[in-house]
């Protein structure tokens, strides 16, 4: 009788099929333990991204009073007229839906949007630039998920010669950097975490600076208050000048005023301060408002 093609087949060596038993083993292992991860890492970026967002002020420049969460259209005064803060929901036609990931990077590390304009600095990516990529994509995931609002933008009011866009790109020759922040060797780790919430993040010197007549920031008086300052009021000096600006508070002051908003004297701040407490500030950890704390009363003192 001649032997079956079956029965002609030799069988693979025992050490093979054991190789390829374990190969396949540490295969369905590895998806296994990988199938978990995804989820959590994907959680944990959204986490951080809402973290961020508080520190960032998203929502107290991008919404209106009473009005949908984020959908832009709150006033932004300035001696060029009023800009306009935009709809940053993820709406695909007036909000930032449609924008990929380098969308995103590039407007907050070069002031650019999608379509390759720049970006007035009444939208501080001269900040926002500071933060790393990760904390950008971070942000990105969680504007992502908020609920979208079909809102169109409200165009800015300004003078007739702050139309034009394409000088900005000399602006930024004059008073721009791009790049994120990197550690100062020379300070330990809590005056790096508050360095970076304070500039990168919460962007304190944007409205607690004087500008030239640019509108770019005087950097030998940064964080000494500003005449024509937020909303249309004026910002007071944020310095350690024990005059003009709060060298008599000690960190745990300062900590507790960016807590609950009242200052050693027994006054709550008012106006934008306030919203900026409420909606930002005030929900960070108390070891990141003390590492603010810290950064803020070790600046220069400016007595102006």
């Amino acid at each position: 009788m001649r032997p079956t093609a079956r029965s002609n087949r030799r069988a693979a060596p025992a050490h093979r099929r054991g190789r390829r038993r374990g190969i396949a083993i540490a295969l369905a292992a590895l998806v296994v333990s990988l199938a978990p991860a995804l989820p959590a890492a994907a959680d944990e970026q959204f986490a951080r991204g809402e973290y961020l967002f508080h520190a960032a002020l998203c929502a107290v420049c991008h919404t209106v009073e009473d009005g949908e969460p984020l959908a832009g259209g709150r006033p932004i005064p300035s001696p060029f007229g009023t800009f306009y803060s935009s709809n940053i929901t993820p709406d695909p036609e007036y909000g930032i839906g449609g924008w990929s990931d380098e969308d995103f990077v590039g407007a907050l590390r070069e002031g650019v949007s999608p379509d390759g304009r720049h970006y007035y600095p009444a939208f501080p990516y001269t900040s926002f630039t500071r933060l790393s990529r990760d904390d950008m994509l971070a942000l990105k995931a969680y504007l992502d998920a908020v609920p979208a609002v079909s809102k169109p933008n409200r165009p800015h009011d300004l003078v007739w010669f702050a139309g034009w866009r394409w000088p900005l790109a000399l602006w930024k020759w004059l008073y721009f950097e791009p790049g994120a922040m990197q550690p100062d060797p020379a300070h330990d780790e809590q005056w790096n975490r508050g360095a970076y919430l304070a500039e990168a993040a919460a962007h304190c010197a944007e409205c607690h600076s004087p500008r030239n007549l640019l509108g770019g920031i005087d950097s030998e008086a940064r964080y000494s208050g500003a005449a024509d300052g937020v909303e249309g009021g004026s910002t007071p000096n944020i310095t350690p000048d024990k005059e003009h600006g709060i060298g008599s508070w000690t960190p745990d002051m300062l900590a507790f005023y960016l807590e609950i908003g009242m200052d050693p004297s027994g006054d709550f701040a008012g106006g934008i301060m306030a919203r900026v407490i409420d909606q930002g500030i005030a929900k960070l950890s108390a070891s990141d408002r003390a590492a603010i704390a810290t950064y803020i009363l070790s600046l220069p003192p400016v007595a102006r």
